[in-house]
Order: structure tokens, then sequence, then C-alpha cells
């Protein structure tokens, strides 16, 4: 699927998914943390924001969210109304260099074609802070497919495994990688990695 389709599913499937998905569990907590390591009054984007009601509604005010979905980013106004709002795509983010403290990326990278993996984490090295910090999923295994039914729409998934996707993160400029193993939104486990850009 190219992105603009992407777009469209999510758009479709913005209400469902926001419903279906617990906003509470141990992966929540995961942002307490990366808060607690930050300085005063922290600029925070995170990518992938949708609703915003998992990650959005936990971070500083002021956080920013990115979505590609008009639909989702909708949803969010309500549920996060002091958060700001752009709708865009990762794979160019519409900030400048340096711009923010740390950035979230929950279940959302693996919805770009693996091959532009890369050029994600480069664009979240360009908008962070030296010494910024990502928090993001990282993909369970290699794939690359499109899976009928989800959330009664379509969703496209892509990821190129987990050891790829770390040292893609550290060819980024990123370094102290950390993992952890928490519950995900939608009921199962998924790994989460901590990275800082050096």
């Amino acid at each position: 699927m190219d992105r603009q389709a992407v777009r469209r599913e999510w758009d479709a499937i913005a209400e469902t998914y926001a419903r279906q998905r617990d906003p509470s569990g141990s992966d929540a907590a995961l942002l307490e943390d990366l808060v607690d390591a930050l300085g005063p009054d922290p600029l925070v984007l995170d990518v992938g924001c949708g609703d915003g009601a998992r990650t959005l509604a936990n971070l500083p005010d002021g956080a920013i969210g990115l979505d590609v979905s008009r639909r989702g980013l909708e949803l969010a106004t309500e549920t996060v109304p002091e958060a700001r709002l752009l709708q865009g795509d990762m794979l160019a983010i519409p900030l400048r260099k340096a711009s923010v403290d740390a950035i979230t990326a929950y279940h959302a990278v693996f919805h770009v074609s693996r091959d532009r993996h890369s050029d994600v984490y480069q664009e979240f090295a360009r908008v962070l802070k030296p010494g910024g910090r990502l928090l993001m999923t990282l993909p369970g295994g290699s794939f690359e497919t499109v899976r009928r039914g989800w959330m009664g729409g379509r969703m496209f998934f892509s990821a190129p495994g987990r050891d790829r996707t770390l040292a893609q993160l550290r060819e980024a400029g990123f370094g102290d990688l950390q993992t952890r193993v928490v519950d995900d939104p939608l009921g199962s486990d998924s790994e989460f990695v901590f990275a800082t850009r050096e």
C-alpha cells in the first residue's frame, strides 16, 4: 500500500481503533519513565498519535501530535485539547531541525514500508535535539503484509525485524539503546526501545 492508501485506511478505521484500544497498561507507564528522564518543560513529539488517548494524553502539556489521519486528529482534538496537532507523514516531519526534546512512536513505524524505516529514523534524529530521547515500539519479526479485516478495514504492516531495526537506529545516530517488554494496547505483549540522540 502506498502512503496515501495507508492514510485513507486510517481515516476509515480511526474510531474503531480508538474504541478497541485500552488506554491503560504497562506500555503507558513507559511514558512516565521517559518524561522523568527529560528536563523541565520538555517539548515532546508523539508520532502516529491517532486519537491521543494512549500516548499524547500522558505527555506534558503542549506536546505535539503528528498523524497521517485527519479523522484521528479530529478525535485527538476532543481527547487532548491542549495538544498541538499536525497532519503529516513521519517520512517528512513538518518541524525544524533540533526542535524537540523527545519523540514517542507507539505502534507507528511499521505502517511505513520497511525499505523506508531508515529514512524515518533519520527524520527522528533530525528533529530531536542532541541528547534528545526516543521511545518507540520494536517489531516482533520481519514481515510485510496487508491485513484484511483488521479493525473492520485493511492495514499495511511492514518491518525488517528486531535486530535490523536496532541497527538502523544506531546508524541514524541513536545510542544507549535499552529495551523493555510490556503490555500493548490490544492486549498482548510488545517490546519497546529507549534511545538517545547522540
